[in-house]
């Protein structure tokens, strides 16, 4: 079949772009970036005067996207057509066609949304009221129907939903009793602000005013304490949950005394789910008493955040018993989660159920990820999964390389506009084979744009090559910071891989830089402790200093947290305080610790940093290193390690 005109166009203009001198590529990249500058800045009359000088330049697309973007509101569908056509080879088509629905939506010209394709069956929350407003423009109130799920979140949801939300109200739809569970659901998410408008949203009979709750926010354990609620009335019970809910976020140890002494005043159904909000916050707060808190009566449907709370007490408490029956109470999807079929394993290891707890084991330990080794370290062998290295296809590698959407990733890349490069890459290899991921994957560790390569390699479902899936870039830099630090090289690359996926100038959203993702202040206090008086804020992502700095900094406190990998990893993900204060009472089990840490991103980063340093330790030549034994057994708070860690 011969390429359509668009795709000769772009190939054209590649082409003429790669053979043009340094210099004036140069130039036109300059003139991309001043674009993106003017937009961002909307200034319309500079973006269009920059716009014609990028003609010819890969990035075009973006360009006129951008201009597309500062007049979306007043743009007709004649001018999304003809963007949507001429690129619909880039993500950018799908990005206009949804922003120009918006515009069109907020303006309620539902036959111009009805009729752009692609506009019935949209992902987002906003397009989806949209939608379905156009429908009922069309098919009357009955089209509304297909938006009700969307009401029952505990988070705020698009203005777009309101109209759809109060006809659906309005026709009995949404019933009091869906708004009285979306109060709930609002509790549960913290989200008071949102408890309060459905509250104040009810009918006359049910609804709560504002001076109830601004009494029970200014003093929440003291309101819960003192029981004053209309016990017997829908909207006095719901307020005092509400109490409940803002006692134990506060301080559930406060908020139990009071809940004890007037739960009784609740009906069972109201009384079960007061009961596991308050286990569910005790258990996050890794209180003693939390896993017996989850042995009252408990709610017929809890979420999924509950029912991992609830296990994670029982391991905290060592209670396999407990354990046990928190995973069975799982819907069974999460249930057969890896995570928690490994929990159940070693439920039923304990209770002397070895052959059952094999079976889930050896149907666990396929791959590198962290539970696949821990489960077989339980069966006390080192797997070593099939890796099929990937020789590089010279010609397979020429003609992707050629491709305009390849090119224009590439160029994103280049110019560090991160987020639209990996919009684009994603959109490349979504669909591709294994043997094409791992070909993309090689490309792009050729472009250095390694967090892509990684993220590729980790999609193959059949044909692993694992140097793609853990290369270790750098290795002069990783092993003197290793040597002069005392530390394992591979702790050092596991940390990078997650931190950073080896990409040196990354900043995170926070302010977090470089491969070791230092913060500018972290990276002043190493070079004041370790002496370096050479050092500049302008030096953090210098791949020399970055890898010294973080590998000082994780031996630092490496030292201080008892020599425990798994508290120091958490230490340098949240703190060393907040690791200090996670420590249990009574030695605990590092697996179990490590399931235990009430932050969701420190908890998988521990995970993962400590399974990437096993893979790359066996890959430098420890094939004995197993993951089990890293984690070790963690240790209450030692008073000297206390004070240690206060004054830091």
């Amino acid at each position: 079949m011969p390429p359509s005109l668009p795709a000769l166009r772009a190939a054209t203009l590649l082409a003429a772009f790669a053979v043009l001198p340094a210099a004036a590529a140069q130039g036109l990249d300059a003139d991309v970036l001043a674009a993106k500058a003017a937009f961002q800045k909307g200034d319309r009359a500079r973006l269009d005067a920059i716009a014609p000088r990028t003609r010819g330049h890969p990035l075009e697309p973006y360009v006129a996207w951008w201009q597309l973007k500062l007049r979306i509101d007043t743009a007709d569908a004649a001018e999304l057509r003809a963007f949507t056509a001429r690129y619909a080879s880039t993500p950018l088509a799908e990005r206009a066609r949804d922003d120009w629905l918006r515009a069109v939506g907020k303006r309620s010209d539902w036959a111009a949304y009805a009729s752009t394709p692609g506009a019935t069956e949209p992902e987002d929350a906003d397009l989806r009221c949209y939608a379905a407003q156009a429908a009922r423009a069309r098919d009357g109130d009955a089209a509304l129907a297909a938006a009700k799920p969307l009401w029952f979140t505990g988070k705020a949801t698009p203005d777009a939903c309101d109209p759809v939300f109060t006809a659906l109200m309005a026709t009995g739809a949404i019933s009091v009793a869906d708004r009285w569970a979306r109060y709930r659901l609002a509790l549960e998410a913290g989200g008071f602000r949102l408890a309060q408008q459905v509250a104040g949203g009810l009918p006359a009979s049910d609804r709560l005013g504002a001076g109830e709750f601004q009494r029970i926010d200014a003093r929440p354990v003291d309101e819960l304490a003192r029981g004053n609620f209309r016990w017997k009335a829908r909207d006095g019970r719901e307020l005092a949950l509400y109490a409940l809910e803002r006692a134990a976020r506060a301080d559930p140890e406060d908020a139990r005394s009071g809940w004890i002494r007037w739960r009784e005043r609740l009906p069972a159904q109201d009384r079960a789910w007061g009961d596991a909000r308050l286990a569910y916050h005790a258990s996050r707060a890794l209180l003693p008493w939390a896993n017996a808190a989850w042995r009252e009566p408990l709610p017929a449907e809890m979420s999924a955040e509950m029912h991992a709370w609830r296990a994670r007490a029982a391991l905290r408490a060592q209670s396999w018993r407990d354990l046990a029956a928190a995973i069975d109470a799982m819907p069974a999807s999460m249930a057969e989660e890896a995570g928690w079929r490994y929990w159940r394993a070693r439920s039923l290891e304990a209770s002397g159920r070895d052959g059952e707890a094999d079976a889930i084991y050896r149907a666990l330990s396929v791959g590198q990820d962290y539970y696949a080794l821990l489960a077989a370290d339980a069966q006390g062998v080192c797997v070593s999964p099939m890796s099929e290295p990937v020789a590089v296809d010279a010609a397979w590698q020429a003609k992707f390389g050629a491709r305009p959407d390849v090119v224009r990733a590439v160029k994103l890349a280049e110019l560090d506009l991160r987020a639209d490069s990996q919009r684009e890459w994603y959109a490349i290899v979504r669909d591709m084979d294994d043997d094409a991921l791992n070909q993309a994957s090689l490309f792009a560790a050729g472009k250095r744009l390694n967090d892509r390569s990684i993220n590729t390699a980790n999609r193959t479902r059949e044909r692993h090559d694992y140097a793609l899936r853990y290369p270790a870039p750098w290795r002069d830099q990783f092993a003197a910071a290793a040597r002069d630090n005392e530390i394992e090289e591979a702790m050092l690359l596991g940390i990078a891989r997650q931190e950073s996926r080896f990409t040196p100038e990354i900043v995170s959203s926070a302010g977090a830089v470089g491969l070791m993702q230092l913060m500018p202040a972290t990276a002043k206090w190493v070079a004041k402790q370790s002496g370096r008086a050479d050092y500049r804020p302008s030096r953090i992502n210098d791949v020399d200093v970055n890898t010294q700095f973080g590998a000082f900094y994780f031996r630092y406190w490496l030292d201080r947290l008892d020599g425990s990998w798994a508290l120091a990893a958490a230490a340098y993900n949240a703190g060393p305080r907040r690791a200090q204060a996670w420590r249990p009472a009574a030695e605990l089990d590092g697996a179990a610790w490590v399931e235990s840490i009430p932050f969701n991103e420190t908890r998988d980063y521990v995970k993962k940093v400590l399974a990437n340093s096993v893979v790359y330790a066996r890959a430098l030549g420890d094939p004995a290193v197993d993951l089990t034994r890293r984690l070790g057994r963690i240790g209450p708070r030692a008073p000297e390690t206390a004070a240690l860690v206060a004054k830091d």
